[in-house]
This record gives C-alpha cells, structure tokens and sequence, in this order.
C-alpha cells in the first residue's frame, strides 16, 4: 500500500515527527527498526546514566563563570545551564550513536521508502550493509566536518560570562535542531546518492519545518526513556517528509 499525504493533513516538521512515532509500527518496517534501536539503547542508555552521575559536579562549576552583576538572576541561569549541559551532551552522544548505527538508519530508511512509495525493495540484508560501509562512512565524516567548526564556535560562547549562560544555550539549541534534521534527512538523501551540497539546498527550501522536526528530535533526545528509541522515530518521520517533499525533485 502506498504511502499518500491528505492535502487537509498539516504537514509541519510536528506533523512528521508525530509521523514517526507511527511509522515504527508499520508492518514490514519493524524488523529494520531493531538494530538501530538496539544500538541506541546499548549507547544513549550508558551515556545518560554516566551523565546524570556527573551533574552534580559541573553545574556548580559552569555557574562559577557567572559574573556578580548576573547573580541576581541565578534563579534563572540555574536551569539554562542544565538544558545547556543536557543539550551538548546529548547532541554530542546522539552524533556517536548515528555514526555506529548509520548503516543500519540507511537501511531503514531504504525499506519504509520502498513501502510508503508502493515500491518495495529488495532486503540487501548484512551483505549489503557491508558493502556500501566505506560509502556510508565517507558521508558520515562530511557530515562532521560541517558540524565540528559551527559547533566549536559556539562552545567556545559559553566560555564568555554573561553571554555564556544566557544567549548560547538558545543558539546551541537551534543549531543543534538544523543539524539533527540534517541527520536524519540524510539517510534518504543518500540512499538515492543526492550530494550533501544539494541536500542542505533542499532541506532549506522548508527551513522553518525542518527546524521544528530538529527541534522535537533535540527535545525527546534530552528525555529519559523516551530517548532510547528517538533514533529509528527519526529516521522514519524523515523518510516520511523525503517522500512527501523532496523525492519527486531527485527521483525520475
């Protein structure tokens, strides 16, 4: 059956996000579900308790940066360094966690594609996982090297006082929700071998929804439990809007 979108339907990155959620389920799309699952359990799992143990101990140490003309507004930065500490490291992790299970996400994307589109395609299974790793990996990296400077630039805030604990948690979040919605819009993209120049293109085109898309990802990914099985939600509610928005533009 294939996969058409209701013209009275919204179709806002909430829409595709809440997509997600719903397309996991989808009969003959489980199975490629469990792997990256699994490996986002297994990292984001050991990740978040490792975290939660150090808290304790940086939070102080990122308020001591607060200069004596901000301290009547502790009350406030208090909480801004905590999603600060959560939304860096959980960008961070989520980063490793795509990097591992990237092959895995393409192949998910691949099979919900074939099975929203009406047409399937064929399981390649781990053999073919194996030979399009170097590929994967090589797209992977260029992902990063776009990440690294933007985000080393605005690690680099938090270290001014006043700035640090005010104005770059707000700039951290919405960098890291373009970049998430670049993450997990990419697999599709790939799978169909569209540069990462021309991606970004495209994904700017409905900038404001794909932000929201990052923005819930970046959400969920901070919260407990739920964000052990945010990963493949991703995947499949980007796969979702390549097919809705984008592939009639790559695909003849």
């Amino acid at each position: 059956m294939s996969y058409t979108q209701p013209p009275s339907r919204s179709t806002s990155g909430i829409h595709y996000f809440a997509e997600g959620w719903r397309l996991i389920s989808r009969p003959g799309i489980k199975r490629y579900v469990v792997l990256p699952l699994l490996v986002n359990v297994l990292l984001m799992g050991s990740a978040f308790w490792w975290l939660f143990s150090r808290l304790g101990d940086w939070i102080p140490a990122m308020m001591s940066h607060v200069p004596d003309w901000l301290q009547w507004l502790s009350y406030l930065l208090w909480p801004l360094a905590v999603i600060s500490v959560l939304l860096v490291f959980s960008y961070l992790f989520s980063t490793l966690t795509n990097l591992i299970a990237a092959p895995f996400c393409g192949l998910l994307a691949e099979q919900l594609e074939g099975s929203l589109t009406g047409k399937p395609l064929p399981d390649t299974g781990l053999l073919g996982i194996a030979k399009d790793l170097p590929r994967i990996m090589a797209r992977e990296w260029r992902k990063l090297m776009y990440y690294l400077p933007r985000a080393l630039l605005l690690l680099a805030l938090y270290f001014v006082p006043g700035i640090g604990q005010t104005v770059a948690p707000v700039l951290w979040f919405l960098f890291s929700a373009w970049m998430l919605a670049i993450q997990y819009c990419d697999y599709p993209f790939d799978n169909h071998k569209v540069s990462f120049a021309d991606m970004r293109r495209a994904l700017r085109q409905h900038k404001t929804d794909n932000l929201q898309f990052g923005a819930l990802v970046s959400l969920f990914t901070m919260i407990p439990i739920l964000n052990l099985v945010i990963l493949p939600v991703a995947v499949c509610g980007a796969t979702a809007m390549w097919v809705d928005r984008y592939r009639s533009q790559f695909v003849r």
